[in-house]
């Protein structure tokens, strides 16, 4: 390959544009992204964001345009060419292998050999021990990934990265599922990463993370290229009224509404699974919005799992309405009218290879049967509902999932739960690569039900929508209840106290 005749330009995409059925997702889009920089990559969903990245990195061709690196240009047909190229990518979705275990994830496809043509999985082991212990990820080498919560498999994901020592990384959406600590914790790698000469490209929803850790911006709405600025001279008011277009913004969370002595629809007590939960006891009211903190491994997924059925609960127990329920298996939960949005969308939610009325009428296709035959009338007609409620991004219903966007596939995830029409609705990480402008129509969304009734579950990492959006908080540590937090009480201090074990016990 040539020497780069540009200067500290490392890779450039030209007037770049990509078609899906006729329809532009890329148009004319034209950035330069300098060597040793972290340029930011950021806009609403459907913005074009993930189809950019997955042509810099061979999983689509490009309709028009074309991509130069180190001043030459460049055809990457496929992952294969990208990795030869030095380019690498965290994917916002996991690409890991549950079946392996964590250290034979990190080397999928980069595996160390001996001599004798055998494995070195003791030198792999080592490797994968070393970085995992710099991203300061607990996480044993020798674990099957299936057995990891979302945070650790993306610290996995990261790990598999890292270890290429690309000198063009990707970063899409690495902090969705990391608490403040880990997130410093990758930053600090980065910068380390970025003194090295490596570039990045940091995609994220989170302006305080952009405007933190990049040197430049690249904002892109409906397919184009808006503008790209440094860093330092835009607010993230600046980066919002770019992405979104409109200047009118409002409070991103509604007004709290207050708590009031409302039915109790849900009684938990004394739940305990071993080694993951403890004695856990706490109740739930019509209407409520409550919010469940912690760090991750503290429990709250599990705990969410075990009331829908997906973990054996070995001691305790659950009322809904004043009975005790036995809930072994997530369909008799449904039949409680109880929904869970799960964290890990690729793995427990969407169907890719199902298109938008297909994965919304999942759970609910009895009520679409006429006889042995599907509604289709009826099917499209709801659908149409929930893509106009929830301003879902798509060229048409016939769209399989894997085409949209992260945040569109998450729109349609809740459209399915919601179509059960349940009265407990369990939210975990509901707005996991979700933009801005999306999150404020679905904290409206939540509010709306709370309003009709419903009782609202929040499991979150992000401690602005706890204290946003519940009137309520439960604090885990350790699969533990350590505090439950109400009014002035919910604030990030009190929480993080409670989360680290500096106060609290178990309640």
């Amino acid at each position: 390959m040539s020497v780069n005749k540009t200067g500290d330009i490392i890779l450039s995409a030209k007037n770049i544009t990509k078609e899906f059925s006729g329809v532009k997702v890329l148009d004319n889009v034209s950035v330069d992204i300098r060597r040793g920089e972290i340029m930011g990559l950021i806009g609403e969903n459907g913005a074009g964001k993930s189809t950019l990245i997955k042509i810099t990195t061979g999983i689509y061709d490009p309709t028009g345009g074309s991509l130069e690196l180190n001043g030459c240009e460049v055809k990457i047909h496929d992952y294969i060419d990208a990795k030869k190229l030095g380019i690498s990518v965290v994917p916002q979705e996991f690409n890991l292998i549950n079946t392996l275990t964590v250290y034979e994830n990190i080397f999928l496809g980069n595996e160390i050999i001996q001599k004798s043509g055998l494995l070195d999985k003791s030198k792999m082991r080592e490797l994968a021990t070393k970085q995992l212990e710099e991203l300061r990820m607990p996480v044993g080498v020798n674990q099957m990934v299936d057995k990891l919560s979302v945070a650790e498999k993306q610290m996995v994901e990261i790990s598999k990265a890292l270890m290429l020592h690309s000198k063009f990384l990707i970063m899409d959406e690495p902090t969705t599922a990391l608490t403040g600590r880990e997130i410093e914790t990758l930053f600090n790698i980065m910068r380390e990463l970025k003194s090295q000469g490596v570039t990045m490209v940091f995609v994220s929803h989170k302006l305080g993370e952009i405007k933190t850790i990049c040197d430049r911006v690249t904002i892109l709405r409906d397919g184009k290229l808006i503008s790209i600025d440094d860093v330092s001279e835009v607010n993230e008011e600046d980066i919002a009224r770019k992405m979104i277009g409109r200047s009118d913004f409002t409070k991103i969370f509604p007004e709290k509404k207050p708590r009031d002595a409302g039915t109790e629809v849900m009684e938990v007590s004394g739940l305990s699974i071993k080694e993951l939960l403890n004695n856990i006891s706490f109740s739930l009211r019509k209407g409520e919005i409550l919010g469940f903190a912690g760090l991750v491994g503290s429990g709250r997924t599990e705990l969410a799992e075990a009331i829908m059925g997906l973990r054996h609960i070995e001691k305790g127990c659950v009322r809904i309405n004043g009975q005790i329920v036995n809930i072994k298996k997530p369909l008799a939960a449904v039949n409680q009218n109880l929904a869970y949005l799960s964290e890990d969308r690729q793995g427990k939610g969407i169907v890719q290879g199902f298109n938008i009325p297909q994965n919304i009428t999942l759970i609910s296709l009895c009520d679409y049967l006429q006889g042995i035959f599907i509604n289709k009338k009826a099917e499209e007609v709801k659908t149409r509902d929930y893509i106009n409620s929830f301003r879902i991004s798509a060229a048409s219903q016939k769209m399989f999932l894997r085409y949209l966007s992260g945040g569109n596939q998450q729109k349609v995830y809740l459209s399915r739960w919601l179509d059960t029409e349940p009265s407990i609705l369990i939210l975990d990480e509901p707005t996991r690569g979700i933009d801005i402008s999306a999150k404020h129509e679905i904290y409206e969304f939540i509010h709306q039900l709370a309003s009709q009734g419903i009782s609202c579950w929040i499991i979150s990492s992000e401690l602005e929508e706890i204290i946003g959006l519940c009137s309520r908080v439960y604090v885990m540590r350790g699969g533990m209840l350590t505090g439950c937090l109400e009014g002035d009480y919910i604030n990030e201090e009190e929480i993080m106290f409670h989360a680290t074990g500096i106060k609290g016990s178990q309640i």
